[in-house]
């Protein structure tokens, strides 16, 4: 094993989430990547999370949230949605309508520095890891899953 801290039930992973929201504001990571099928667990909305993230976004950095669909972080994560309004140029969502819920990996990735990925999402069982060769495989996967994406979640709504 490489020293990762286990993950077990929704509440652990929710709070593996915020600590690495707020450790990546605190480290200035330059990359991070989000990936579930729709974001429907995740505390994106939460106000401590979204100041997180604004404290660690600007300048070099960038935001990647890749998902089967984006109902759900419509619906549930209104504060951060705004959030992405200011920050658009720096926050892209990529959609993988083709793929399959079952097939998209969830997790967060801050290359060369954290993963946090669900290795079962029905009960909620995964790991944090530090190891740079989990973070390898984390990212090879979800290279080949961009390649598959397209552009999703509009901050404007073009109409008539």
């Amino acid at each position: 094993m490489d020293g990762a801290n286990l993950i077990e039930g929704r509440k652990a992973f929710e709070d593996a989430l915020r600590a690495a929201f707020a450790e990546a504001a605190a480290a200035g990571w330059r990359e991070l990547i989000l990936c579930d099928p729709d974001f429907e667990h995740w505390p994106l909305g939460e106000r401590a999370v979204v100041e997180s993230l604004t404290q660690w976004i600007g300048g070099n950095r960038h935001l990647t949230l890749i998902a089967t669909h984006f109902d759900e972080v419509a619906r549930r994560h209104s504060r951060w949605v705004r959030w992405r309004h200011q920050w658009a140029h720096l926050v892209s969502c990529r959609a993988v309508v083709e793929m399959s819920a079952d097939d998209v990996p969830v997790l967060l990735l801050a290359t060369g520095a954290l993963t946090v990925q669900l290795d079962d999402r029905v009960r909620f069982l995964g790991r944090v890891s530090r190891d740079p060769a989990v973070a390898l495989l984390a990212r090879e996967k979800v290279d080949v899953i961009l390649q598959r994406s397209t552009e999703a979640l509009p901050v404007t709504t073009l109409g008539l």
